[in-house]
């Protein structure tokens, strides 16, 4: 009777478990997430590639965690910035950038910076072992980056950038001068155009909007 107990419990876990997984990827393997703004909505893909960056943006997203909070750090030809639970609700003016939900993700790099991938912002100093902040992230706008760009960077980064790295780095430009110090963990396949409109917002001397840019974030 226990052990008839025991395989019942274990098939209905595997079966909850299977649940769970089928409600975070969809079809094509990889889990989708939607980022709603008041500029628009972006729609990105997880990289399997970067599974403690994915499960742990999927566990945040599932908690409702992102909602509401803010690109609080907006930089044109650059990047958007989000994710510290400090910016809900924050006062006009107040420092941001610090927040977090009380730990850090370990470096999963090696995926370039092209313009909207999604990355891991880093906090706090004294960090060489290069770990993510537990919660905050950018979205890469960039500008248009040069074959002698990516040379430069693959001598002082000993980085080795294959023939279809230089030709899309050249076609949608991105951020080349993070590569190898930040991990990249998705991209936004979707709503390119919102970026562009965000990182135009007129920001104050620590590149906060001053206007909110509050965002709502779930999986699709």
């Amino acid at each position: 009777m226990i052990k008839l107990i025991s395989m019942k419990l274990l098939k209905l876990f595997t079966f909850c478990l299977l649940i769970s997984l089928a409600m975070s990827c969809n079809q094509d393997g990889q889990t989708h997430v939607i980022i709603e703004t008041e500029y628009g909505t972006m729609e990105a893909v997880l990289y399997n590639e970067t599974p403690l960056h994915r499960d742990n943006f999927i566990k945040l997203a599932k908690e409702g965690f992102y909602n509401d909070l803010l690109f609080h750090r907006v930089i044109e030809g650059f990047m958007i910035q989000g994710g510290d639970p400090n910016s809900k609700d924050a006062s006009a003016g107040q420092p941001l950038g610090s927040g977090g939900p009380g730990y850090r993700v370990d470096a999963e790099i090696g995926q370039p910076h092209y313009k909207g991938t999604l990355a891991a912002a880093r906090t706090g100093a004294g960090n060489p072992e290069k770990k993510s902040s537990g919660s905050q992230f950018y979205i890469v706008q960039g500008r248009p980056v040069s074959e002698a760009n990516l040379n430069n960077i693959s001598k002082a980064r000993n980085i080795t950038y294959s023939p279809e790295q230089i030709a899309k780095y050249k076609q949608v430009g991105g951020t080349a001068q993070l590569d190898g110090e930040y991990t990249v963990f998705g991209e936004v396949i979707s709503g390119l155009d919102v970026i562009d409109k965000i990182a135009a917002v007129d920001t104050d001397q620590r590149d906060r909007p001053l206007q909110d840019v509050k965002m709502q974030v779930r999986l699709k």
